[in-house]
């Protein structure tokens, strides 16, 4: 597989990932991609992760995204304290 097509499917998988957790939050995809970029959660958890998260259902994706969200939103607020 090329670096192209590489990324590009790991954009997809991203958006799709934003996607589904705003629609199970309840907040708009912009919101949760706002989240998501202030923990850097998108490189961190979503690319670097990619190869072992991709095969996995969209569901468990979207309860991983938003439990690892709530998780380091609270540890980064407990270090700010």
């Amino acid at each position: 597989m090329n670096n192209l097509s590489e990324a590009y499917q790991k954009v997809h998988f991203a958006v799709m990932a934003i996607e589904a957790s705003a629609k199970k939050q309840k907040i708009s995809g912009q919101r949760m991609y706002q989240r998501l970029k202030q923990q850097d959660l998108i490189h961190k958890r979503l690319f670097r992760h990619y190869d072992l998260l991709h095969t996995q259902s969209l569901e468990w994706v979207t309860d991983d995204v938003i439990e690892t969200l709530h998780n380091w939103e609270a540890e980064n607020k407990q270090e700010n304290l």
